[in-house]
């Protein structure tokens, strides 16, 4: 697997003889070490709003709790299905460059409730983005499912992404998701949160 560079201040606090002698390891300790950073500056951008509830539109307070992170765990579906899962899930991805992947499986969530009259545009505009050979946002998908999808979205019907939205979801389940558990950045939300919980 090839090396990520993340621009991060952590990585220039590495003293002189670390420098020559940095291992595979510590390596890899460090990008944790800063995608945990970011991650935890994001959060901490989130904790005002943890700590009083956000305010919805029905003006009950929705707080992340650690129950709530806990259920992440347990599914894929879970972790989607919370706004907070999403937001931690897709900071996650961006530090793996593969943050295409929930951005396709949203725009086909969103998709999915657009008015017929609404759908050529949209379908378009996810096609472009996401599925053509050479999209900015290209998916992993092979070449049959490209090429199915593409008519799919010439004559647009609320289902013409659904096939490519499953493979995606199942790429990220199999592969995203079981290292999204087991990395520092959900881990230490985790623990801070059941700490905070148990005070």
């Amino acid at each position: 697997m090839p090396g990520f560079f993340f621009p991060h201040n952590n990585m220039t606090e590495l003293n002189g003889k670390d420098d020559c002698k940095l291992g595979e390891g510590k390596i890899h300790k460090k990008k944790q070490k800063a995608f945990g950073a970011d991650l935890k500056n994001y959060l901490k951008s989130m904790v005002p709003h943890i700590e009083s509830g956000i305010k919805t539109s029905s003006s009950r307070n929705v707080m992340l709790s650690a129950e709530e992170v806990i259920q992440w765990s347990q599914s894929l579906e879970k972790l989607l299905a919370s706004q907070s899962g999403q937001s931690v899930f897709r900071e996650f991805l961006k530090s793996e460059f593969s943050e295409e992947n929930i951005e396709f499986w949203l725009a086909c969530e969103d998709y999915k409730k657009t008015k017929s009259d609404h759908l050529h545009g949209k379908a378009e505009r996810i096609y472009e983005e996401f599925v053509q050979s050479d999209a900015i946002k290209q998916i992993n998908i092979d070449y049959q499912m490209r090429e199915a999808t593409a008519k799919r979205a010439q004559d647009p019907t609320h289902t013409s992404f659904d096939e490519a939205q499953k493979m995606v979801y199942i790429l990220m389940e199999r592969d995203s998701y079981p290292r999204f558990l087991k990395s520092r950045a959900y881990l230490n939300l985790l623990n801070q949160l059941q700490t905070s919980t148990s005070r």
